[in-house]
């Protein structure tokens, strides 16, 4: 008897040979014969039709489990990697597994692109998804010989409506989870033959950092179109995007759309990117566009409105919402539009983008395109009385207040321009409004905010977020995960102890979370109703060290040793920072990277002055002087503590790419932090022996052992290890200075270094020594030309004050962008922290 094979109905988005590959992941390939058996094996599995939430991912799995929902009719919530913890609420209103109450037409759920996070959804039908699957198809002429990619997050209906219209036509799609800007990424595209790419205006910034035109496309013959889509991109970049591509018989398709729409509404003919690359050009197949006149709106101008059978169903803001059906035969955009002679769609900007500063129109849209034509990149955020103005490019901060005022009207403290390291977007790739309105939010209640009550996780996380310039800092980041050195640390720990009273040793490396635990547990306890704010130890001794510098050097008092103490605190702070990120990669950037923010501002400091008639050589300028210079003390010597600094950084980044090294301090970093002290020490007997001369004491090779031995001070974890560095700091500073009293002064500090508890001061003194404390470096350089006049004129207390009231103000106008723009450690994947610059300073203002 034979038997009859069952014929299963093929699924409506399967469009290829059942030989025919359908996804490449890795290296499997799995064809749709093989994807339709997995799919229909997973919809049996399924059963009733009920509620579906699926996390998007680039694998075989996710895709599988997606089809095998839509062929069951069952409605899928899809959310991004991580949103089932991140975001529990939306699961709370729409629950999975949920069988009544859902509409026989519903069949996806999708966040919309301001909403990321709210219970507010697009409801799409199995209709919306096919029609604009075959619209793109349509104008993008599919083949089944084409090849897409992933280059964007399967969640968002951009990259969603790439895996619809290449598997509806019988395409294949690879697959991955690199980014553009991995150099994996396009050995993976030419290995696969990719036929065409999608990308947002954050992708192109991408392209453009990797020298996409000269560097990639010539590797990849099998290319012939890319689009773009998810915000508007500056049309001279379209125009430059749209000519290369041409030269190489690749074409460029500019698109528009919104999630309302399922994906797409208008598409720019590649033929016209050149012509009219400041339009989104006509409907899709199947769809229509017009302008509807607004009243306040300039004449032959008005709302964009789409009609298609792609347009939504509707919003669902509960899950009420799943029961009802198709509500919409038109989609009013919120996009202000006018059709162009040549009969084209070109949208002005979001309706919802036009605010008021200060009785001022703005349109936001518009003022970014004008910085952003001037080169720089920029994302504007409107508030009642100021309009914010965040940008990557710290040269251009002037000229980007500048342009912004010239274009609105606004001035002075209208207009506050913050400069981050990169502008954050989206998991789609779209500018993050959300986070910058946050990083206002956190910038005011930090400044307005009265202390009160227990220490929260999100306190912590603001003031991480406004300190470091890191608005994407969460409750779980610590401070030296995000980047923290001891440029920030005098103000991040202040204001700590301000709230929680005595930290823990280890704050640096604990989360916000983690803090506010330990605030909960001792509040109430004696220590927290003490009086007074425990200040970090490092802290009071940096404010009092640069004090007595000071001092001796007016003449108002000779207590030498100030300089010294400074550098041994630099090594307890470098162990406690630096030397604590993870990656031996990080590290050793970060130690250059140190050692760049000292060497770079004193040298320019150092030059300014020569050019201003100063007797100051070139060696000095380069921080050479200890190794060209002269043997006796002359005015060259006078940075000598800048100059050990600096060697000490890059010398230390050297040791640190030892990989033996790196073991060892992992292992036994007490052991490590005494082997770096044996070694400076050794050095430093050999040339001088006990005492070191009158220029050799301020000599890199001589006074490197101060430094070492505050790396063993934060190293030593028990008693005993700390008894033993306290044993060999006395010893290594007995007849070191030939000066008992200066020798006293070092090892006091020292001393208090190696015991390391907090110091509680009277608020008003705390606020003092954290102020002095991280002007430190700027009093050093800038005192050197303060205090000689006024100190042979006997006024030798000015001379002290001024001295240090000079370095306070050059701090203070420098700290706001200093703190913004020093490099952090990032969680983006794989493009390195140049690489996102870079890309940022190509990146045009992009639009919702």
């Amino acid at each position: 008897m034979s038997t009859v094979p069952v014929t299963r109905p093929r699924h409506w988005l399967l469009g290829g040979a059942p030989a025919d590959p359908a996804l490449v992941a890795g290296e499997v390939v799995v064809t749709y014969g093989d994807l339709q058996d997995r799919v229909e094996s997973e919809r049996e599995r399924l059963g009733q039709r009920h509620l579906v939430a699926l996390e998007a991912r680039p694998t075989v799995d996710f895709v599988v489990s997606y089809l095998a929902a839509l062929a069951g009719g069952h409605p899928v919530l899809l959310l991004a990697d991580g949103d089932l913890t991140r975001h529990a609420h939306l699961v709370e209103e729409y629950p999975p597994g949920t069988t009544a109450g859902l509409h026989p037409d519903l069949a996806l759920l999708l966040s919309t692109s301001g909403s990321t996070g709210s219970p507010k959804l697009v409801r799409l039908s199995r209709d919306n998804v096919l029609a604009n699957a075959r619209s793109i198809v349509d104008y993008l002429d599919l083949r089944s010989s084409d090849v897409a990619i992933t280059t964007l997050p399967l969640h968002y209906c951009y990259g969603l409506s790439v895996l619809h219209s290449h598997l509806l036509v019988g395409a294949t799609v690879v697959l991955t989870d690199l980014s553009v800007a991995d150099r994996c990424f396009w050995d993976l595209a030419e290995r696969t033959a990719v036929t065409g790419l999608a990308g947002v205006p954050h992708t192109y910034a991408l392209l453009d950092a990797v020298d996409f035109g000269s560097r990639v496309l010539p590797r990849l013959p099998s290319l012939r179109y890319l689009t773009q889509a998810g915000g508007r991109m500056a049309p001279s970049r379209v125009r430059d995007y749209a000519g290369a591509l041409r030269e190489r018989g690749v074409d460029l398709f500019v698109m528009y759309g919104q999630t309302e729409a399922t994906a797409r509404m208008a598409y720019l003919p590649p033929d016209l990117a050149l012509s009219n690359a400041d339009t989104i050009g006509v409907a899709v197949p199947g769809g229509a566009l017009r302008v509807d006149a607004l009243p306040d709106a300039p004449r032959g101008t008005g709302e964009l409105v789409y009609s298609g059978p792609n347009v939504m169903m509707g919003y669902a803001e509960s899950r009420a919402d799943l029961a009802r059906g198709a509500e919409l035969r038109e989609l009013r955009t919120g996009d202000l539009a006018r059709v162009t002679d040549a009969g084209l769609f070109q949208v002005l900007g979001r309706l919802d983008r036009q605010a008021k500063v200060l009785g001022h129109r703005v349109d936001l849209d518009r003022v970014e395109s004008l910085v952003a034509d001037g080169g720089a990149a920029v994302r504007l955020v409107a508030r009642p009385d100021c309009l914010w103005a965040f940008t990557p490019d710290a040269r251009r901060r002037d000229r980007v207040r500048e342009q912004v005022s010239a274009a609105t009207g606004l001035r002075g403290a209208a207009v506050r321009v913050a400069v981050l390291e990169t502008l954050p977007v989206t998991s789609s790739g779209k500018p993050d409004d959300a986070a910058l309105r946050a990083h206002i939010q956190r910038e005011e209640a930090l400044r307005t905010r009265a202390a009160s009550g227990v220490l929260t996780a999100g306190e912590v996380r603001d003031l991480y977020a406004v300190v470091l310039g890191r608005p994407d800092a969460t409750v779980e980041d610590c401070f030296v995960g995000l980047g923290g050195d001891s440029l920030s640390f005098v103000e991040v720990s202040t204001r700590l102890g301000e709230r929680l009273g005595p930290l823990p040793a280890t704050w640096p490396t604990m989360s916000g979370v983690e803090l506010a635990a330990v605030a909960q547990a001792t509040a109430g306890s004696p220590a927290a109703r003490r009086r007074g704010v425990p200040v970090d130890v490092s802290v009071v001794l940096r404010a009092v060290a640069i004090t007595l510098v000071v001092l001796t050097h007016a003449d108002l008092a000779q207590l030498q040793g100030g300089a010294h103490i400074l550098l041994a605190v630099v090594g307890y702070n470098l162990a406690r920072f630096q030397l604590a990120v993870p990656g031996r990669r990080a590290r050793v950037l970060g130690l250059v990277r140190s050692a760049g923010a000292v060497a770079v501002p004193a040298a320019l400091f150092i030059v300014a002055l020569a050019a201003c008639g100063q007797q100051y050589r070139w060696t000095t300028a380069v921080l050479l002087n200890g190794l060209l210079g002269r043997d006796t003390w002359d005015d060259q010597w006078q940075f000598w503590f800048i100059e050990t600094l600096v060697w000490c950084y890059l010398g230390l980044a050297i040791l640190l790419a030892v990989p033996g090294e790196t073991r060892l301090r992992r292992a036994q970093p007490f052991r490590a932090a005494l082997v770096v002290l044996t070694v400076a020490l050794g050095v430093r007997y050999v040339w001088t022996g006990v005492e070191a001369g009158p220029t050799e004491r301020y000599t890199l090779g001589v006074v490197a052992w101060c430094l070492a031995l505050g790396l063993c001070a934060a190293s030593a974890r028990s008693t005993r290890q700390r008894l033993v560095v306290a044993l060999i700091g006395v010893a290594a500073t007995a007849g070191f200075f030939g000066d008992r009293q200066r020798e006293a002064v070092f090892l006091a500090g020292f001393l208090l270094l190696l015991h390391g508890r907090p110091l509680r001061l009277p608020s008003w003194a705390a606020s003092g020594v954290a102020v002095l404390a991280s002007a430190s470096l700027w009093i050093y350089l800038t005192h050197w030309q303060v205090y000689p006049p006024l100190e042979d004129s006997g006024h030798r207390v000015w001379a002290v004050l001024a001295s240090l009231a000079v370095g306070i103000a050059v701090s203070q106008g420098l700290s706001a962008l200093r703190r913004r723009t020093r490099p952090t450690v990032r969680r983006c994947g794989p493009a390195h922290s140049w690489l996102r610059q870079r890309a940022a300073r190509h990146s045009s203002a992009s639009r919702a």
